[in-house]
């Protein structure tokens, strides 16, 4: 296949991405702090969404084996030089949803953290505040897998992180079993998604949850609480919240 060539503003901003993610001492010790909650040496993980990789380097540094999916072209190949010699790293270019086949995935192509396969996320972020500079200019079509087969190839994880910018509901629709614990991402414009995201973690198992705002690495709650109180804590943020990740653990 021959090397595709990159936008001028697409170098730019993974450049950008790679010095907010992995630039940060400050950063990393809370975040191996929140994850070290979940992830024990040894243990598996799956990074859906992977990135430039700040995620996959935590767990690596809390001795867990990861598998990373991450299907734009230009996060994927940063992903391969930072993390690709690594024999406990498995890096999928791939996105991942509620069946196997193909999806359309909409870049960003100056800010590819925000690239989505969600039509509704980008129609979402039209004229709201905080968003109204993003541009969705291209179109890509990629593989996508699902969780399930995942675990049939890679085994059951400790540990799922979600974050596919509005696309998590199909994520965990591809679920059928009960991960020790995981993490999906939600924004204040489409607080649906996160609904749907509990009320399927709720036919699933008995979980639990926590919050944690922007990239704070901050629990919210002391304890864990139920579904309906996540719910209405996620319904009452203010809109400049804008976005955080809800930590499922399941009950045993």
């Amino acid at each position: 296949m021959k090397p595709v060539a990159y936008p001028r503003g697409t170098a730019k901003s993974l450049s950008r991405s790679l010095r907010v993610y992995h630039g940060d001492h400050v950063r990393k010790v809370a975040m191996d702090s929140l994850y070290a909650r979940f992830l024990r040496a040894g243990d598996l993980a799956f990074d859906i969404g992977a990135h430039v990789g700040d995620r996959i380097s935590s767990f690596r540094r809390l001795g867990a084996r990861v598998v990373a999916l991450e299907p734009q072209p230009g996060p994927a190949r940063a992903l391969r030089l930072i993390h690709g010699r690594d024999p406990k790293v498995t890096l999928v270019e791939a996105a991942c949803g509620d069946s196997e086949g193909t999806a359309t995935l909409r870049i960003n192509t100056a800010n590819p953290t925000v690239s989505t396969l969600s039509g509704e996320f980008v129609d979402a972020a039209h004229g709201q505040d905080g968003w109204r500079e993003q541009v969705w200019d291209r179109e890509l079509t990629v593989p996508c897998t699902t969780l399930d087969a995942l675990i049939a190839k890679h085994g059951l994880p400790a540990f799922v992180k979600i974050d596919v910018e509005g696309f998590e509901a199909h994520v965990l629709a591809g679920l059928s079993q009960t991960p020790a614990a995981l993490s999906f991402e939600f924004t204040t414009i489409q607080r649906d998604v996160a609904e749907a995201c509990l009320a399927r973690l709720a036919a699933l198992g008995t979980y639990r949850f926590n919050v944690a705002l922007g990239e704070s690495q901050q629990l919210a709650f002391l304890e864990p609480v139920d579904g309906e109180a996540m719910r209405g804590h996620i319904r009452d943020l203010p809109h400049d919240a804008n976005s955080g990740d809800v930590y499922a653990l399941l009950s045993r």
